[in-house]
């Protein structure tokens, strides 16, 4: 885990703001109870939701973090790129002010140094939800430092011993360095330091073309660094509908990243000017001078130093073991969020940590693996996905029949100057059934909501088409698509059927 001091920086008065609200250097901890009914490791996302929820209850309850309390959401994660992501939209959206009649500038020039100012001010304002004193008030026992097992059903932490009922891992995971020769001593961003930059890097190379890769390449593009998007695979956002991340990687090309596809990174090295690095790509060596190298090429799960084996919890590389109930080889002892989930997202440690609270403190039965998980890419436009791809159906053996709507034919698509996506919605065939559904559009985050509580709810295509949507809107796509379903049951059987039946009306008229 990174040093507390190097997370932060710089040292101005919001990233101090920041540190009173989520690790107050003169916290001094609380005198441990004779026995906690929840022991909860990991100050995240899943770890608070867990300690406010189960002390909302009347739980006994203690916390522990060792580094900031809101975990990567907060601190390296959402908040930080979303604020990002927003000031890189409105630069994008001031260059292209003339296609709407109006004197904007297509060469505006960026203040990064503001931008990420406000980026830290906004984090600090949002801080206090995550805060040590706000938990304490909400009644957890709030103890900031190293958490280590000691036994199955005790936890130290700066020598004092916490002894549980019930335990939850919720330590969440890291970026990981891939094995470059020379990246370490050449130096490089991930997603815990890049958003300590003051300075905007001339020339940035993104290594990994997944979500975090492709927004932060688009928004520093926007910004005005030379951005170079390196991939060992032949295109972005792999585990994305191919023709979905086609429309995005489009978009980033329009913006000018450049893509480096099939390509391997040989070697980082330092130079006079900033840093060298030498990739192979499809039998060609490139060699490219950057200022800055942002690594994006996934996460490891923060198992280290809990001393897992003292409580008889089993975890490897992928993270701690549980059964679809969250609990871990030790029954007193579960576990939610990125520590154990192949879902690293932050509303899934959410839902993950409802269901942990039922399961632990009320023996509930609620299985993880029955969550419909929705996701998103915040590129321009972004990517939403949720439910099973055609894939995931294939394998499963469920045969299905798509349908598909592009937002060329929604108006307000149209009007806003984004009409480039579509929706994909996947049924189980014979059946309005939604299984899955992709959706690529300017604010498809916003808008698979709506197509996840389908699912949710088991509400199908024929319901939505019935159900009356606001017009003009973007989320009009849904619908559209929903009667492009209902428009595929008019078979020619059922065309006869209606022409016979408007037939003999039109007799009994005459």
């Amino acid at each position: 885990m990174m040093p507390l001091e190097e997370m932060i920086e710089p040292q101005d008065e919001f990233n101090r703001a920041l540190v009173s609200n989520v690790h107050p250097p003169d916290w001094v901890n609380p005198k441990p109870a004779d026995r906690y009914d929840l022991v909860v490791i990991g100050a995240g996302t899943a770890g608070l939701v867990m300690a406010a929820g189960a002390a909302g209850l009347g739980a006994k309850v203690a916390l522990i973090e060792r580094h900031l309390m809101g975990g990567d959401c907060l601190n390296v994660g959402c908040v930080p790129s979303k604020a990002l992501i927003r000031a890189a939209r409105a630069a994008a959206d001031f260059r292209a002010a003339a296609e709407f009649g109006i004197n904007g500038a297509a060469d505006a020039q960026v203040d990064f140094g503001r931008v990420m100012q406000r980026m830290r001010r906004l984090r600090a304002d949002i801080s206090p939800n995550d805060s040590a004193r706000r938990f304490r008030d909400l009644g957890v026992d709030v103890f900031l430092g190293e958490a280590k097992f000691a036994g199955g059903d005790a936890v130290r932490v700066k020598g004092d011993t916490l002894r549980f009922s019930k335990a939850v891992i919720a330590t969440g995971a890291r970026a990981i360095l891939p094995d470059i020769p020379g990246l370490k001593e050449a130096g490089c961003l991930t997603n815990e330091t890049v958003f300590s930059l003051t300075e905007l890097p001339r020339h940035l190379l993104v290594i990994g073309a997944g979500p975090i890769g492709c927004e932060m390449a688009q928004a520093f593009r926007r910004f005005g660094s030379e951005v170079h998007l390196v991939e060992a695979a032949d295109r972005i956002l792999q585990r994305e509908d191919i023709q979905a991340a086609a429309i995005v990687q489009d978009a980033l090309h329009r913006d000018g990243v450049q893509f480096v596809f099939g390509a391997k990174v040989l070697q980082a090295k330092k130079s006079p000017e900033g840093k060298i690095v030498f990739v192979e790509a499809r039998g060609k060596r490139i060699e490219l001078s950057i200022d800055q190298i942002l690594v994006g090429v996934g996460r490891a799960p923060n198992v280290e130093g809990l001393e897992l084996e003292a409580a008889g919890v089993e975890y490897s590389s992928r993270g701690v073991r549980v059964d679809k109930h969250l609990r871990t080889t030790n029954k007193r002892i579960f576990a939610a969020g990125d520590i154990c989930l192949p879902f690293k997202f932050t509303h899934t440690a959410d839902a993950a940590a409802r269901i942990a609270i039922q399961n632990s403190l009320f023996a509930g039965r609620k299985k993880w693996t029955s969550l419909v998980v929705p996701w998103c890419t915040y590129t321009s436009p972004e990517l939403a996905h949720t439910g099973l791809s055609e894939t995931e159906a294939a394998e499963r053996g469920i045969p299905v029949q798509t349908f598909t709507e592009s937002l060329q034919h929604v108006d307000r698509a149209i009007l806003d100057g984004e009409s480039q996506g579509f929706v994909k919605v996947i049924l189980r065939k014979g059946t309005d059934h939604i299984l899955g559904a992709t959706l690529v559009a300017e604010h498809a985050g916003e808008m698979i909501s709506e197509i996840t509580l389908a699912i949710t709810a088991g509400i199908g295509l024929r319901q939505i088409a019935e159900t009356i949507h606001c017009y003009p809107t973007q989320a009009e796509v849904i619908k559209k698509v929903a009667d492009a379903y209902n428009r595929s049951r008019l078979t020619s059987r059922v065309k006869s059927l209606i022409d016979t039946w408007l037939g003999i009306k039109r007799r009994l008229a005459a």
